[in-house]
């Protein structure tokens, strides 16, 4: 007789929680009409979070801590005076979940005044617009599913997906590419 032996779990216990947690989220998801301007602002934030290491499950309106060490990105429950700068590299931000699934982060006063930081921000964003440019509409650059993202990043990364999309419809620009997006609101600006 042969045992098989299941696999672990990589990314720890809690699989269905978390999924049940989001679908519960989802449900009572508030989400209000957003311009272009406010989806890529929102969505190139959210990302840039997102592509870090996140190693728990995070909850909404909490604060986290993003920190950059050995060229990695790590989301931390820990804050920059529990521990030595040693340990956890440079501190990025404060970042917190909001109730519509998008992320903020309030840069430190350090990376806020690093003009190399910045400008590497800025080729990133521009990537972003560029990709968005390039799209038929805002929806296909949505991370609905990204593979290369860690478990808790990538489920995070469908909510925004969902979120953002909710907000689209609400704003009636789903469906339509950036250039309308931009040509619309300038309209409406002009008007």
């Amino acid at each position: 007789m042969r045992l098989m032996v299941r696999p672990a779990n990589p990314q720890g216990k809690g699989t269905v929680a978390l999924l049940d947690s989001l679908q519960q989220a989802k449900k009572q998801l508030q989400v209000s009409a957003k311009n272009i301007q406010q989806i890529s602002s929102e969505l190139f934030t959210s990302l840039f979070i997102l592509n870090s290491q996140i190693r728990f499950k995070p909850t909404l309106s909490q604060t986290y801590w993003l920190y950059l060490k050995d060229n990695q990105y790590r989301l931390s429950l820990i804050a920059p005076e529990q521990w030595l700068p040693a340990q956890y590299g440079r501190f990025i931000g404060a970042c917190e979940l909001q109730t519509d699934l998008t992320w903020t982060l309030a840069l430190s006063d350090d990376c806020a005044n690093d003009q190399a930081f910045i400008k590497q921000i800025a080729q990133q964003r521009l990537q972003l617009v560029e990709k968005l440019q390039r799209a038929e509409k805002i929806e296909d650059v949505l991370p609905v599913y990204v593979e290369t993202l860690p478990f808790y990043s990538r489920v995070l990364a469908s909510a925004l997906a969902y979120s953002l999309k909710q907000s689209m419809q609400k704003g009636d620009i789903s469906g339509l590419s950036f250039q309308q997006q931009v040509k619309n609101l300038l309209t409406k600006h002009i008007d």
